[in-house]
């Protein structure tokens, strides 16, 4: 299945619709990392809020994208993490260390805003 990438000012927004196949989320990763250097994006926004659970493959390509996305010169924000998918990767030990996390797709936006103003907002 693949995921839509929308392309909302300087920013991409993807949004999984369901939950992926270890080869869809590859191609979501090099999709994602290929439009930030063509749409010259600031950051991208990953909405994982449609997963009701997520595998260790997962996390791990969330947290390379996040890091090939810094990169190339945007950041990622990872918005949604539903509060029993977030549950289970803690006491999975499955982490996004150094990725930002958001509640939502409008905190996700003001994270990206205020970092693009060099305010210097934390990462989760």
């Amino acid at each position: 299945m693949e995921v839509p990438i929308l392309k909302q000012g300087h920013y991409l927004i993807a949004t999984f619709q369901a939950a992926l196949t270890d080869e869809d989320l590859l191609k979501l990763q090099d999709a994602l990392v290929e439009r930030v250097g063509k749409f010259r994006s600031r950051g991208v926004i990953v909405d994982v809020t449609a997963l009701d659970v997520m595998d260790s493959f997962a996390a791990r390509t969330l947290r390379a994208l996040a890091h090939m996305v810094r990169l190339r010169g945007a950041d990622t924000v990872i918005v949604g993490v539903q509060p029993e998918v977030a549950f289970a990767m803690v006491q999975l030990g499955l982490t996004l260390e150094g990725v930002a996390t958001a509640l939502d797709l409008e905190e996700a936006l003001l994270l990206l805003n205020s970092r693009a103003k060099g305010v210097g907002a934390r990462a989760r």
